[in-house]
């Protein structure tokens, strides 16, 4: 009764089905298009999987091919090893991989018309990524930081086709209560809202200005890539590698935003967030933060106070702030948004071997920072599932 067709552009499906399956507060056609013309072919092969029931489209399941490299995906201890032996072997460096989600993007997800099976479509989607995954040569078969929304139509997969679960990096998401900024500061804890007021008082003391930009300049992205390419570099965890070409292409979206801080005398761009407005819902995206300046400046907390301003400006009710920089983003107030892995590999050995190191890892392992959160609210660690 179902059958998956794979196209290779996102103009391979109608704009009105894309729509229908990624309405906000979830990245569509615009996020997914943008990523392909960006010309990122030397690290992703896009597919995206229209589901079809008795021949009626029901859903759409964006993915991607990359070869990962290995030092994100084996434990570090062995790291030393696998890299003695890439010498020899160099494709053992990296892992070729199938994952149904999207690069970039802060959760994965397959789009779903109203009123469909949801799972009997995993189920068969499933079956048709192991067989898409062999005809690439792609090893290991990933459903890439899936939140608890569609994990129940995930877990079944785990007892009946051999999935096994990996607790991922979570999102991050601040409900912004009340009306305005004050009502935002208002609803943090006292020790977070004593530490963000001393912080934002030195803060307001930088020589800087704030600039709301839709559409920039060229020259503007210029500026823009610069910063992000600086951050990028400083960042410890690195995925995906995004080029100039994407930020050309996604600055094009009707509800893109860019909050912006600039030096008041020079009129040098300090810092960027890029911000996308879905309905009530604010995905703070990327962001560029010039290192160089004073650290008294607190250029990432005068650039998020000016990003909650710009987001109750706009009627947002929720920011949704991605994957790692865990430290800011608890201390101004985020909760964490569990999100998930489901993998496979391809050699039943292999495949059993990642099983055994995935249950060994959570929040505390993944990052220093997390560690600390899961420490001080211990019944907020994720589990990792059978």
């Amino acid at each position: 009764m179902y059958n998956i067709l794979w196209h290779q552009s996102v103009d391979d499906i109608s704009d009105a089905f894309w729509q229908e399956c990624f309405a906000g507060p979830y990245e569509g056609k615009w996020w997914y298009g943008a990523l392909e013309r960006a010309g990122l072919g030397g690290q992703f092969k896009f597919a995206y999987g229209l589901v079809l029931y008795n021949d009626k489209p029901v859903a759409i399941a964006p993915a991607f091919l990359m070869d990962v490299p290995i030092a994100l995906v084996i434990p570090p201890a062995l790291l030393p090893f696998f890299k003695a032996l890439g010498k020899l072997f160099p494709s053992l460096l990296y892992q070729r991989t199938f994952f149904i989600g999207s690069p970039c993007s802060d959760e994965g997800r397959v789009g779903l018309v109203r009123g469909a099976n949801g799972p009997e479509i995993f189920a068969s989607i499933n079956k048709a990524v192991r067989t898409k995954a062999d005809d690439l040569g792609a090893t290991m078969r990933v459903w890439k930081d899936f939140s608890e929304e569609q994990q129940s139509y995930l877990l079944p997969l785990l007892k009946t086709d051999g999935l096994f679960h990996l607790v991922s990096f979570p999102g991050t998401r601040l409900a912004l209560d009340g009306n305005n900024k004050n009502d935002y500061i208002a609803s943090l804890k006292a020790s977070r809202r004593n530490k963000i007021k001393k912080k934002m008082k030195q803060a307001s003391e930088a020589p800087v200005y704030v600039e709301i930009v839709s559409k920039p300049s060229m020259a503007v992205i210029d500026e823009i890539f610069a910063l992000f390419w600086q951050t990028y570099e400083k960042g410890d965890t690195k995925f995906e590698r995004l080029n100039r070409a994407f930020f050309d292409e996604i600055s094009q979206y009707e509800n893109s935003h860019y909050v912006i801080l600039r030096k008041e005398e020079s009129k040098e761009m300090l810092s960027f967030m890029l911000c996308f407005k879905l309905g009530e819902h604010v995905v703070n995206k990327f962001i560029g933060i010039d290192y160089r300046q004073p650290k008294e400046w607190f250029l990432y907390f005068r650039l998020w106070d000016a990003a909650v301003e710009w987001a109750y400006s706009q009627g947002a009710k929720s920011i949704q702030s991605g994957q790692t920089g865990y430290a800011p983003k608890i201390e101004l107030g985020n909760d964490m948004v569990p999100l998930s892995n489901y993998c496979q590999h391809r050699n039943p050995i292999v495949n059993f071997i990642y099983q055994l190191v995935a249950k060994t890892i959570n929040w505390d392992t993944l990052d220093s920072d997390l560690a600390i959160y899961v420490k001080a609210y211990p019944e907020l660690k994720p589990q990792n599932l059978k």
